[in-house]
């Protein structure tokens, strides 16, 4: 019959037209939870974002972060100022000369107004010494270019034999005088200049017992030194001159070392110098 024929492919049409209008409506549900997560995410995250940056822009975050790099760049430059180890004089800074001084281990004894020392920044406070890893050392390969020489100002000690030329008389008694105040002990050299010599002139401090001795005054009043005498280039601390030159009168007044009597034709360093066409006495090489 027509009329079932035409019910029939109605009903068909009816329920394929039904599937994709199903189907659409599923993707649009989709799309629509998609979205609705996206944004909820989107305003989870702006939140977490705004609530950093609030955080970061707290005064107490502020406050805590200077503070936190003060005190890193305050201990870096502590560190290099005071505690950083230098290992030859020409490493020094020569905005360090007559500001700051050197604490040291006298490693050896060259002449009679000459010695290096192994640099030891913050002594036995800083471990040096006790602390592993802060050993001072001993092997000549290993103090090899890690020691400062030190010229003592302010003095002038009777000569070796150096370069052909001969030894002063006292200037073997000059040298264990030396050897034996200060090699293996801690000084302290207060630095006014480098010498192009890779030196340091400086004065030096060594503790006996309780007191602090000033090195070159000691050699000056055992009469195994004279004051520095030069129309240039000479060195002293703050008031050292006249107290040397007091020191120097003393012990020729007490007929010490040189000023004993005993050498018969006494001739001062610098005259010894002079007469031997050294130049200044205070730029000399010494071993």
């Amino acid at each position: 019959m027509t009329w079932l024929k035409l019910w029939s492919s109605s009903t068909k049409d009816d329920a394929k037209s039904t599937e994709p209008s199903r189907t659409t409506e599923a993707i649009e549900s989709v799309t629509q939870t998609i979205d609705a997560a996206t944004t909820s995410i989107q305003r989870e995250t702006n939140q977490v974002l705004h609530s950093n940056v609030t955080a970061f822009t707290q005064p107490q975050t502020i406050l805590a972060t200077v503070v936190l790099t003060t005190a890193s760049l305050g201990i870096f430059r502590f560190y290099k100022t005071y505690l950083r180890r230098i290992p030859q004089a020409v490493n020094i800074n020569p905005s360090f000369l007559r500001r700051r001084s050197l604490v040291g281990r006298v490693t050896s004894v060259g002449d009679g107004d000459n010695f290096r020392i192994y640099h030891t920044p913050g002594g036995r406070l800083a471990g040096w010494g006790w602390f592993p890893g802060r050993r001072i050392p001993l092997d000549r390969k290993e103090l090899k270019d890690q020691t400062i020489h030190v010229r003592l100002a302010g003095i002038d000690a009777p000569e070796l034999a150096h370069f052909g030329r001969p030894a002063q008389p006292y200037g073997q008694e000059a040298l264990e005088w030396l050897t034996s105040y200060v090699m293996g002990r801690r000084v302290r050299v207060y630095v006014y200049k480098a010498d192009q010599y890779s030196r340091v002139v400086g004065s030096a401090y060594v503790w006996k017992g309780l007191w602090r001795r000033d090195v070159s005054m000691q050699m000056l009043k055992a009469g195994l030194a004279t004051v520095y005498e030069a129309k240039s280039g000479v060195e002293f601390g703050k008031g050292d001159e006249q107290k040397y030159r007091k020191a120097e009168w003393w012990a020729k007044t007490k007929r010490k070392g040189m000023w004993s009597g005993k050498n018969k034709n006494f001739e001062s360093p610098r005259d010894y110098k002079s007469r031997h066409g050294v130049g200044n006495p205070q730029n000399e090489v010494k071993p």
